[in-house]
């Protein structure tokens, strides 16, 4: 298991080996504060079926180092826009058979709106900039899977160097 913790601002960052289940409670427990009137949750799971697809597991591979300095990022990018108390995310490597948690993240806030608001912008930006890969091992066969949210225009923009606003970015192509 790989463990990256800032003790000033309560963020818990983990990239759980092969065959390691995430414990929900352990992050829920890391998150709870007396002064928190909220923790907001996502966990992402392995579904039975894509497009018709039997599933039988999902299996995730990553560069590690990067991936916790990613998340950290997207961590402290939520900190600065929300006012959250705790931050807890965490993700397998490896299989994840069908029923099981694949990724979770958990958020304390005082208000419920900044833990809600931060939860969805984690998932979306995790899913969007993090090198975590994802297999879909069917029944049938498998496939290497990109994540739909890598693809957004302010993303692959921002990554070019362009910055978005009004519906213009920087460099002069027009957003739809």
């Amino acid at each position: 298991m790989n463990t990256d913790m800032a003790a000033e601002d309560k963020t818990l960052v983990e990239i759980l080996e092969e065959h390691n289940p995430i414990d929900l409670a352990k992050y829920i427990n890391y998150v709870s504060a007396p002064q928190a009137g909220a923790i907001a949750t996502f966990s992402g799971t392995t579904r039975d079926t894509f497009k018709g697809k039997e599933v039988v597991e999902l299996r995730y591979e990553a560069y590690v180092p990067m991936a916790i300095r990613c998340i950290k990022s997207i961590c402290s990018s939520a900190r600065s826009s929300w006012n959250l108390h705790s931050i807890a995310v965490a993700h397998r490597l490896g299989p994840v058979p069908v029923g099981e948690t694949s990724v979770f993240i958990a958020i304390s806030s005082v208000h419920r709106a900044d833990g809600l608001e931060a939860c969805k912008f984690l998932i979306d930006e995790l899913k969007a900039s993090v090198p975590i890969w994802k297999k879909e091992v069917y029944a049938n066969g498998e496939v290497w899977k990109e994540n739909s949210e890598f693809w957004r225009e302010d993303w692959i923009l921002g990554m070019m160097g362009a910055s978005v606003g009004k519906g213009r970015a920087v460099v002069g192509l027009r957003l739809k």
